[in-house]
């Protein structure tokens, strides 16, 4: 009777692990409120997300992978404008899923954005002291960072691989968290199976899709996409090297996926604002995503292919 009774609570229990609308806004809603001040590299905001990744990938009980429990602090550099302050404090957020296998797969996403419009790459005409709140730069990509997370690490399964959830600081300077990472690695690099980004993936156009990156970066990838169904429109690109955190993986030729739901009008604008993000196309978007991880567990390490 017991083993009845479990295997009617199988399809919820699973069903309380796959990514959530809810879930999604709730992330996007505290990341990108007027209250964090658009999380500026170097700002209190900043570090109060980076404490809120970290405090969550706790939660899911991954294994801290900084140099500093969850944390791996480095220096970031503003580049693009003249400022008193150009150097400022900056961390990526790592946490660990340790399955015992050989090899990892990185997921990651940048949760810095443009503050108060004074590190440069503002749009609008006149950006300075105005909150740059990134609601889909990049707060929906670290929403599905977290929701990635939190299926892993929850969904009783124990994969051929482990992951390494990244939130990578600094992006918006110039990839500069993704990079410091690779220069600094707190795991091998050549125990690296390939990397999954998440920048821009909660303004869905269905006249559009989510484009999907990176295809062309692994002879893999047509073996994983084969037979893979979404109730949502999506369409790949060979291209690897552009677009966000990706490009520095797939300078140190690991292959790469890019996630990204396209531009629009209110990008690195004070209006890329919580109420315009699409949190249920979202949740499909990681639902797909998620298919196409455990269609790539499914096969060898993958062999990097440089796209021409």
């Amino acid at each position: 009777m017991k083993s009845v009774f479990l295997l009617l609570l199988l399809p919820t229990f699973l069903f309380a692990q796959t990514p959530s609308a809810k879930r999604i806004t709730r992330h996007i809603n505290r990341l990108a409120s007027d209250k964090m001040k658009g999380r500026g590299t170097g700002s209190p905001e900043n570090a109060k997300a980076a404490g809120y990744i970290a405090s969550y990938f706790r939660k899911a009980d991954l294994t801290p992978l900084g140099t500093n429990g969850f944390y791996q602090p480095f220096t970031a550099r503003v580049k693009r404008v003249v400022v008193p302050d150009s150097l400022r404090e900056a961390a990526n957020v790592l946490g660990y899923l340790d399955n015992g296998a050989p090899f990892t797969i990185v997921i990651g996403a940048h949760y810095d954005h443009l503050g108060l419009g004074k590190q440069g790459s503002s749009l609008d005409s006149l950006p300075q002291g105005k909150i740059h709140n990134g609601a889909d730069d990049n707060a929906s990509g670290v929403a599905g960072l977290l929701e990635m997370a939190h299926y892993f690490s929850k969904n009783a399964v124990k994969e051929p691989y482990n992951f390494l959830f990244i939130a990578f600081g600094a992006e918006e300077l110039g990839l500069q968290g993704s990079r410091y990472f690779l220069n600094n690695p707190t795991i091998l690099i050549a125990k690296l199976n390939f990397m999954v980004c998440m920048d821009m993936i909660g303004r869905y156009n269905p006249d559009r899709g989510v484009g999907i990156g990176g295809f062309g970066t692994s002879d893999t990838w047509p073996t994983v996409f084969k037979g893979v169904k979404s109730s949502i429109k999506f369409f790949t690109d060979r291209a690897g090297n552009g677009g966000s955190d990706n490009a520095a993986f797939y300078a140190r030729q690991i292959p790469v996926l890019f996630f990204h739901t396209g531009g629009h009008p209110d990008y690195h604008k004070p209006t890329d604002d919580p109420e315009k993000i699409d949190a249920t196309a979202e949740e499909a978007i990681l639902k797909l995503e998620i298919q196409l991880i455990e269609n790539a567990i499914q096969q060898p390490k993958m062999v990097f292919t440089p796209v021409k």
